[in-house]
Order: structure tokens, then sequence, then C-alpha cells
């Protein structure tokens, strides 16, 4: 193998490249060494771009951003190269080579030899060109399967660590609070502990295979007033402490996430890029959080710009490292000249900077990045001619069969059948009338943080680099004796009704309706979905609810298939519908495991994770609401929704009996025991997920009607029983009391077993016994559940 990047090496080995000395040691002598100039240049990145011929990177010319002159900042030194592969369409092989040029580059222009940091987006799969487009979180959600949520990121996070990436900002954590902003798709769901389980999973998985996870948005961004992106976030200090906080505080402390990326929004006025209470105060004087915190794109500045709580680029830079933000992304801007100039006037003391720059260096450390054999060749291009670019190009495949394997088994975990009145799975139908816009579209499966989304749509020419069959084809393999007739109805969003009368004639003729409606993921009013795409109810885009209704007034039965970023009413389709099927963009495998489940080749086993509303108008619907956020009659604006948090249906039915209380009094610091059993009644294999609710009936401080603490899958087949037992702490029961300190309060406390937030639950009274008890961040976190077959059974 023969490649000209090599980096200079000395006869002596500083004590910054001794890995026989500990990580504090090296980091130490490498402070001491360094200039303000040199340290400072390790806390900021600059945006780039591949070369699809295999040459450096480019900087990136962004429209919010001056042009960056690398040769005049790398002899100092860099910290981070944002999106190298997720800027522009490029051979993964050629941008692996582009990287590996780029950080020798990069080390042999500084003096200490210093690569920089990677990062790449990795919300629904590496967001590189030709990488695997897996699911969106909401989607991960749907699944209820933290253990499959794993084996994916798993996957993500080796295909990016092979080229060469080192950090991953991914995954959310943002609890929906209301599903009519824009970036719903990107979060896991309505509930903080099924986002806590499922965002840590994916946390473990990316880690594990070696990539520095990024927990965002901290915290509070989807508490915005009115679900506009960016808006304030009038939440008080229990809901943050109580709904949006925990998903972050289970995935530092039992995810091992090594970075939090803080939010834009502001609390009661106070921007989280600038508020030391939370990213030192909680994160890491009480969480014990000991990683980076990563600036989101451009928030610094934005403490200028549209906060207007600093009066200049060099106090919004020492706003944000006082508060503890270490790293300003994605380019520099407030964190290059201007705080050099002030901590060169001592506006800006030098200590922020040595404290922020300690936990680069360290992350560095442990990547490997300061040892003294460190090679920018990754594993992916080892042993490979470097040296003749075009026989690399196609080297590498992101997304290989087993990529593509898993994440069509996520996309099936993940479908929610919302009702069935016995049309699904169809038996061999003569005729379908396919109908809709998102019928025959190939990028109806993805999200706006897909590759061919986000940036592939600035690039007609190029071709979108994975397979994306369309749900017309894939439904022509499942159906291969079926008549299909093809009818567009409407667009996504554009108003048309002309089509409707041939979608209205093609239903007439057609023994099943197969109507495909939903979202175009995008970016800042590009879509009816993703980020910037906030809507003003929760009505279909467009014309789709003129469409839906026509069909359903021909009398033949309609399929209503959904791929959407976030729920949707439908109107009279909630009870007229044959079937409802939601799908929350899943990806480039999305529509055959949308096929199967409507042939029935595959079972329905995803349950909603937010609630579907039966009024377009009624936000906020999340079920985590007080008495007073439910229906009542002093209000003629119903919330109730159509189908609830955790519904989904499946191609049998199970049977819930046997409700005992081996354990029902516990002190606080103690546990209760419970056991149901659970039947397959019916005549198909399915999954039950069996979810478990707290209600406290009178507690110190209003408390949500119920909310999740527990959940297990129970994959059965037919008439096959098990039984399920679940050790509950007294803990679940902790929330914020009046005094701002979290507390289990002694009391009657009921324990529900349902198979979704308005099933009808079997109901276990328990009761906390003895003194309140304070508990913190060490406290319990998790119901233990555990199965065996019933006896019977």
């Amino acid at each position: 193998m023969t490649h000209n990047v090599a980096v200079e090496t000395h006869p002596e080995i500083p004590l910054w490249n001794d890995p026989a000395l500990s990580v504090t040691t090296r980091v130490s002598a490498l402070i001491e060494a360094m200039t303000p100039e040199e340290k400072i240049a390790q806390l900021y990145g600059v945006w780039v771009g591949a070369s699809d011929e295999g040459g450096d990177v480019a900087p990136h010319q962004h429209d919010m951003e001056e042009a960056v002159d690398l040769d005049a900042l790398l002899p100092t030194g860099l910290g981070q190269l944002t999106r190298p592969f997720g800027t522009a369409p490029v051979d993964p092989a050629l941008g692996a080579l582009s990287l590996l040029r780029t950080q020798a580059r990069i080390a042999s222009a500084n003096r200490f030899g210093i690569p920089a940091v990677a990062h790449e987006e990795c919300l629904a799969g590496f967001a590189a060109w030709g990488a695997t487009a897996y699911p969106v979180p909401l989607s991960w959600g749907a699944t209820f399967d933290p253990d499959l949520v794993h084996r994916m990121a798993s996957a993500i996070g080796r295909d990016m660590r092979s080229v060469g990436i080192h950090q991953g900002l991914a995954p959310v954590l943002d609890v929906v609070r209301d599903a009519r902003w824009g970036r719903v798709e990107e979060t896991i769901g309505e509930d903080p502990y099924l986002v806590g389980t499922i965002g840590t999973a994916y946390v473990r998985g990316l880690e594990g295979a070696g990539v520095v996870a990024t927990l965002k948005h901290f915290a509070g961004y989807s508490a915005s007033r009115a679900g506009r992106n960016l808006a304030p976030s009038p939440m008080g200090p229990r809901e943050r402490a109580d709904v949006l906080l925990p998903p972050f505080e289970m995935a530092v402390r039992e995810g091992g996430a090594r970075s939090v990326m803080h939010a834009y929004t502001d609390t009661d006025g106070v921007p989280a890029a600038a508020d030391e209470d939370l990213l030192t105060g909680l994160l890491r004087d009480t969480w014990g959080f000991d990683g980076t915190v990563v600036a989101d794109y451009f928030g610094i500045a934005f403490l200028k710009t549209l906060h207007g709580i600093a009066a200049d680029w060099a106090e919004a830079a020492g706003a944000a490292l006082r508060a503890g933000v270490d790293v300003e992304l994605p380019t520099v801007k407030t964190f290059g000249a201007p705080l050099v100039e002030a901590v060169a006037a001592g506006r800006v003391p030098e200590k922020v900077i040595d404290r922020a720059l300690r936990r680069v260096l360290t992350q560095k450390a442990l990547l490997g990045l300061l040892d003294p054999d460190w090679n920018p060749v990754p594993a992916a291009l080892d042993g490979a001619d470097l040296d003749d670019p075009e026989a690399l190009r196609g080297r590498i495949d992101l997304d290989a069969p087993g990529n593509r394997q898993l994440a069509r088994t996520v996309a099936e975990g993940a479908v929610v059948l919302l009702s069935n009145d016995g049309t699904l799975p169809l038996h061999r139908p003569r005729r379908i009338a396919l109908v809709g816009p998102n019928a025959d579209e190939p990028t109806a499966v993805l999200g706006c943080y897909s590759f061919p989304q986000h940036i592939g749509v600035h690039h007609p020419a190029t071709p979108v680099g994975i397979d994306l069959p369309t749900l017309r084809a894939t439904l022509a393999a499942e159906f291969p004796g079926t008549e299909f007739t093809l009818a567009h109805g409407t667009g996504v969003d554009d108003g048309d009704v002309s089509g409707i009368p041939e979608a209205v004639r093609a239903a007439g003729e057609a023994d099943v309706v197969v109507a495909v409606l939903g979202d175009r993921a995008g970016l800042f009013g590009r879509g009816t979905s993703g980020e910037g795409c906030d809507v003003e109810s929760l009505a279909l885009p467009g014309a789709q609810q003129q469409l839906l209704d026509a069909l359903l007034d021909t009398g033949t039965p309609v399929v209503t298939v959904l791929l959407a970023g976030r729920p949707y009413a439908l109107g009279r389709a909630v009870t007229e519908a044959a079937a409802i099927v939601q799908s929350f963009f899943p990806g480039e495998e999305g529509t055959a495991a949308l096929a199967g489940v409507l042939s029935g080749r595959t079972g329905p086993s995803g349950r909603l994770p937010v609630s579907v509303p039966r009024g377009a108008g009624a936000q906020p619907t999340t079920y985590l609401g007080a008495r007073l956020a439910h229906a009542s009659e002093v209000s003629s604006i119903d919330p109730t929704p159509a189908f609830g948090f955790g519904h989904g249906l499946t191609y049998t039915t199970f049977a819930w009996s046997d409700l005992a209380v081996d354990v029902g009094q516990a002190p606080a610091d103690g546990e209760f025991s419970l056991a149901l059993t659970v039947r397959n009644t019916g005549e198909r294999h399915g999954t039950e997920v069996v979810q478990l609710y707290l209600h406290d009936p009178v507690a110190s401080v209003v408390q949500p009607v119920q909310r999740l603490v527990g959940y297990t899958r129970v994959p059965l087949a037919p008439g096959e029983a098990r039984r399920v037992r679940v050790v509950v702490p007294a803990d679940l029961a902790s929330f914020t009391g009046r005094d701002g300190h979290r507390i289990v309060e002694p009391g009657a406390l009921e324990l529900r077993f349902a198979a979704s937030s308005t099933a009808p639950p079997l109901t276990a009274a328990v009761t906390v016994t003895g003194a309140p008890r304070r508990v913190d961040h060490t406290r319990r976190l998790h119901a233990v559940f555990g199965q065996e077959p019933s006896a019977g059974g």
C-alpha cells in the first residue's frame, strides 16, 4: 500500500502522546504547552464537504456565515470537522479518502499533530450518500423494542466508524408536547419513559461501535409555545424536571453518552446555551456527566442575533463557555478571533477556555487521536491503494444486504394497525385501486434528515444512491395476480382537487381501495414535516382529507395507509375506513414492510408512540396530562384522541387474566411485585405489548392522570400463554415536590396493566407506607419484567 498521508513523528514522544501515562496527565501536559490561540482552535469546528475526487475537503459556504480560510486556521489546530459526508453527494470510498487526507493535513499543520473530531448526522441512519436510510425515530418508538433499536444503532455506528467518523449527532430525546411541531418525526414519542428507554438503547448501540453519541436538544426544545420551531418554551420547572429531563438523565446515566447538544430555545428568559444551572449545575455537578457539550448549529451566535442577551460575538462566546458549552458548531464564528481578542483583553478568563479544552482533549485522547501511532486511514480503506482514487470508487458499501434486512425488521416492527373491520389482511383481491399522493412516490418513506431529503434534493442530477421501491411496486410484487389501478387524486399539499373524480372512478371499479396519504419530508417549509415545517392544525395536508372523504363515499372498502412524520386527524375515516395503517417514515424498506402487513405475510406489532387526534385543532392531545388537560364539561374543546398512546392492533386476539399482587405494600424505598397471564386466543402468532401505567390519585402536587412506568413485548403462538411477572420499585412513583426536590410520597397508588393508555386496564391497588423519601438521580428507573410459560398454557 502506498499513500502520501504520513504524519511527521518525533524521536522523543511528548508527554501528551505517551499512551503509558494517564489521560489526565497527558491532557494537562498538552494544555500547559499550548498558546491561547491553540487552545481556542480546539473548541470550534469548520463545516466542510468531502471531495468526490478524493482530494482534501473544501469549506462549505453557508448562507449564515462568512467563508472560512482553512490555510489560515490550521496552523493553530482544529477541533472538529462538520459533516464531511453529509454536505454533498460523494462516493463513500472517495469521501473516506478525502477525509483521511484532510485529517493528515490538519495534524501536520499544527505543532502537536492533533487531528480533528469528524461528526455527522445519524438521526435515521448515517446521513451519507448511498448509506442505509433507516426508519425515523418516531418509528423507533413505535416498535417498543429497545433491543431492536440497539441493533440498528450498532450497525449505523459501525458504518460511520469504518470511514473515519467519530461523533454522531443523535439521538433526539425531546418529548413531544405538541404534534404541530415540525420536528415530531425526529422524536421518539410523547412519553418520557418510552423516549428514555428507546433513546438509551440507541446511545448504547452507537457508543458500543466506537462513535460518540450526542444527546439533543438539551433541554425543552419540544415544549415551545404552539409547536413553533425555536419559539420560547414556557414550561415550568416541574414540567422540565418530570417530563423533559428524564430521557437525558437515563441516557447519561445508563447509556454512557459522551456528548450533549444544547437546545436553541429559552426557558423563562434563559437560553439553554447560556444556562449555567442546566449545563453545569445539573448536567455535570449533579448527574456527573464528563463528556463534551457542543453547540447546536449557530446556537452561540444566536445569543446575540436571536436571544439578545449578548452585545457582540465575544460576549456570546463568553456566556456560552461560562454556562458549560465546550465546542462551537458547525463552524468558527464567536469562538474565533472575537474570543481570542476577548481573552487577551481579560473579558473572558482563560480558565473557562482551559475547562472546555480539557474536556475536548480528554475525548480526543480516549478516541486515540493523541496516540503516537494514530493513523488517518480508516478501517474501510485499510490495505487499499490510496494513490488511485478512481480504483476506490464503489469499494465501500454503506447499504449492505444486512443493513437492508435490519432496516426492514425495524420498519415491520413499527407498523401500527390503528383500526380494522376484518378487511386486513387482504385476501387476494382481484382489483385494487391504489390512490393518493404517496402511492407511487419513492421518497415518501424518508424523513427530513435522510440524505436524499436533506441533501440530495439540492443535487437533482445525482442518483439517489439507494433503492427506494414505491408502495405501488412492492404491492404489485406482493399480489402478483391482482390488477392495480393507480390514481394520484391530489398532491401532498398542493390543494389540487382535479384528480379526485378519477380516483373516485377507480375506487368504484375496485374490490378495495388502498389510499396512501401523509407527508413529504423537508426542511424550513420545503415539506409538510421536518425541521421548520410546523403546522397550524393537524388536518391532513392539502386536499387529502377531501380525497379520503370522496373515497369513503364510494362504498368500496378503503384501507387508509399513512406515510407521515406526525399523527393527523383523519375525520370520518376513524369510524368509516375499513382499516387504518400508520407508518412514520419507515425508511428504505418501509414499503416492503407495509406490503407484508397488508397481505398478512407479517403481522403488525407496532404501538403508537404519539396519540392520534380526533380533531385537527384540539391541541395538545398528549395522553400525559393532568385531569384538567382531559375532556371536561366546562370546555367545548374535547382533546380525547381518536387512538391513544400505546394503541395498536394485531391479526390475533389476546386475553389478560389472573392479576395477582404478591407484594402490595412497600415502604418508599421498597418495591411491589405483581403478575398476570397473557394468552393468545387467536389463530395467528402475534406480539402483545404489556404496558404498565401508574396512577397517583392523591399527591401534594398535580400529577398526570397516568404515566407509563414500564412495558414488555410478549410474543405468543396461537393458544400459548405466558405468566408475566414484574417488580416495581416505589421509586417509579417519585415526582418533583413543592420544594423542588424529587420525592416518593406515602399513600395509595394504582398500577394499571393495559394494551394502551386508553384500553381498559387490569388495575392493582398498592400502597406506599411510612414516611416520605427524597430521591435523586441515583433512584431506580425501571420496573423489572420476567416471563415464564403459564400453567395450562
